[in-house]
């Protein structure tokens, strides 16, 4: 395989020739990649390039396709097990074959239909394309750049007693506090983050809502749109128990109310005396 083209990957390859089977694609250093005929569209001929993904078929021959896969080679992902044999456990990872994941990579046996966190890459012993469970091999230990309050993105990788471990930009480990969740989530989902801070020793706290004045002009934004879909009325308030806060909205009573005072004094919305109930502003429709 020659350097120019990146196995579990995609890339924009040419068309050198025709065959009954299929088209092969430039794949430089005079090698040939076979695009199999069900993926070629109708019109494409030689001299044209394409956006393929190029995997391992069947037969361990390198090929291209036009389907897009769950997951690249680098990356993490939540897979379903789509089969086992003596070997391993073969997952789902939207290809025609599926993505072998060794007994020696697994955690705990895995069971078909069962979801699992993997790391994939390509083993250097076979040159096949592999999962792994053992995430934390993967993961970098270098110390990470991030600023406080910065927007990263999230795959919830485990459920721990003080909170969710997750993956921050496919490089780095955090945990999410279960204090600072305010609606379910699930592990294996991708989410929005926010740094809350880098650790010295490199670990580092993630939220799921930004923080401080950002926090509660997103949820301003928010609380304005539930508004206009209900009529203009909001039926809590100030005495609303925390708990009934979170549950509707998915935040803190903290935010919650800073983000109605936020509302209140740009004449948004006007707040009942007893403090109840919160209703749009006729100046602020």
């Amino acid at each position: 395989m020659n350097n120019q083209v990146k196995l579990g990957d995609f890339n924009r390859l040419r068309v050198v020739r025709e065959v009954d089977f299929g088209v092969y694609l430039d794949g430089g250093d005079e090698d040939e990649i076979l695009m199999p005929s069900r993926y070629v569209r109708q019109g494409l001929a030689v001299g044209d390039e394409v956006d393929v993904f190029v995997y391992l078929d069947q037969e361990e021959r390198i090929v291209a396709t036009t389907e897009r896969p769950f997951v690249r080679v680098g990356e993490f992902a939540c897979l379903r097990v789509a089969w086992v044999n003596k070997f391993g456990a073969f997952l789902d990872w939207g290809l025609m074959k599926d993505l072998f994941c060794p007994f020696g990579e697994q955690k705990k046996r895995m069971e078909v239909g069962s979801h699992h966190i993997v790391h994939v890459h390509i083993d250097e012993e076979s040159y096949r394309i592999v999962a792994s469970a053992k995430v934390e091999h993967f993961l970098s230990q270098e110390m990470p750049p991030y600023r406080m309050n910065e927007a990263v993105d999230l795959l919830v990788w485990q459920s721990t007693d003080m909170g969710y471990k997750v993956i921050i930009d496919n490089t780095y480990q955090g945990l999410v506090y279960a204090n600072q969740v305010f609606r379910p989530i699930h592990i294996g989902e991708r989410l929005r983050g926010y740094i809350s801070r880098v650790r010295p020793d490199g670990k580092i706290d993630v939220m799921l809502q930004p923080a401080g004045r950002r926090q509660t002009i997103d949820f301003a934004d928010t609380l304005t749109d539930y508004l206009l879909a209900h009529d203009g009325i909001c039926p809590y308030g100030d005495k609303t128990p925390p708990e009934i806060i979170k549950e509707v909205f998915g935040v803190s009573k903290k935010t919650f109310k800073k983000a109605v005072g936020d509302l209140y004094r740009r004449h948004v919305i006007v707040i009942d005396p007893d403090g109840t109930h919160i209703k749009l502003s006729s100046s602020g429709t």
